[in-house]
């Protein structure tokens, strides 16, 4: 288990755990990372959880047993502490890789070294919720709004398109119904004229 003390950093915040164990937490610094920071905080929760569950109080709980099995009861519970030590980190190297916590922490502290050379000042709140609200989002929303209009221009576009093959369609049917309506004048026309000659031959002379 790493000890809290072999990290150098200055002045630390203290904090007292169970039955008094006090652990110096190392601050976010330039000479720090997130991951080894987290890996402390771990290391500080276990020594804690240890504190907690020290073996005065394991001895406590099983008086009888202790007093007929002193040895045996001091390897369980050495047992019972590295099995729960492992455990303990087994499940948070779990949620390590399912989160991507490790790359995420790294690309964090990426993020914070590029914003120190920013010489802009850094966005803080102006104390007005609405003014807050409203240069937050308007960005957002005229990004919305823009690509609104651009896909309702295209949709647009897509729908005269639609309307000039309806009208050329529309005019194609008139122009067949026009020459439709012709040839049966046509074929009208010539029936009359097939009748009347055959009128004219059938008189008799």
């Amino acid at each position: 288990m790493a000890e809290m003390s072999s990290i150098n950093v200055g002045s630390g915040s203290e904090e007292k755990g169970p039955e008094g164990l006090s652990q110096e937490l190392p601050r976010p610094g330039p000479t720090i990372s997130r991951v080894k920071l987290f890996d402390t905080m771990v290391d500080t929760f276990l020594q804690k959880l240890v504190a907690a569950g020290s073996y005065q109080r394991f001895t406590d709980c099983y008086k009888c047993f202790y007093q007929l099995q002193p040895e045996m009861t001091q390897r369980i519970y050495d047992k019972f502490i590295t099995q729960l030590q492992t455990s303990i980190r087994e499940e948070i190297s779990e949620i390590k890789a399912e989160g991507n916590l490790e790359a995420v922490l790294n690309a964090l502290d990426g993020i914070v070294e590029e914003g120190k050379d920013r010489k802009e000042a850094a966005w803080r709140p102006s104390g007005v919720p609405e003014k807050d609200l409203c240069s937050a989002m308007m960005p957002y929303f005229l990004q919305q709004r823009d690509a609104l209009q651009r896909r309702v221009q295209k949709q647009e576009a897509e729908n005269r398109q639609l309307a000039d093959a309806v009208l050329a369609g529309r005019r194609q049917v008139e122009e067949l119904q026009l020459q439709g309506q012709a040839r049966q004048q046509a074929w009208q026309a010539l029936h009359r004229e097939q009748k009347e000659l055959m009128a004219v031959l059938r008189e008799p002379e």
